[in-house]
């Protein structure tokens, strides 16, 4: 399928679908004439990459699961790797949570002092 089909089938812009190719998240054949030719196994991987930028990852962090986007990643754990970085990810979240809350608070503290009250 050439990439407007795919743009139209995934939700995806046709710049978004080349900037997964040009990250390596995403590959198509070229035509005689230039044109990208996707197989069908190239909607699975942009709903995936989509859904994993959705929750937050980055293309760098979705680069680690190169080898899972073929995979439906939303039924169930089919790939340890994501598993895996969804933990690391969590875990980096939560110490900025954790580091945000206590900035809160210091500058609560310190507004109260500063302001009289």
């Amino acid at each position: 399928m050439h990439i407007g089909e795919l743009a139209e089938r995934t939700g995806a812009t046709k710049r978004a679908l080349r900037y997964y190719e040009q990250e390596g998240l995403l590959s198509a054949r070229r035509e005689g004439n230039g044109y990208r030719d996707y197989d069908d196994d190239a909607v699975l991987t942009v709903h995936n990459i989509r859904q994993l930028l959705g929750t937050g990852l980055s293309i760098a962090e979705i680069r680690e699961l190169a080898g899972c986007l073929a995979k439906d990643l939303s039924h169930g754990p089919v790939c340890a790797e994501a598993i895996e970085l969804y933990r690391q990810r969590l875990d980096s979240v939560t110490e900025r949570l954790e580091a945000l809350h206590d900035t809160r608070e210091r500058l609560t503290a310190h507004l109260a002092q500063t302001a009289g009250g």
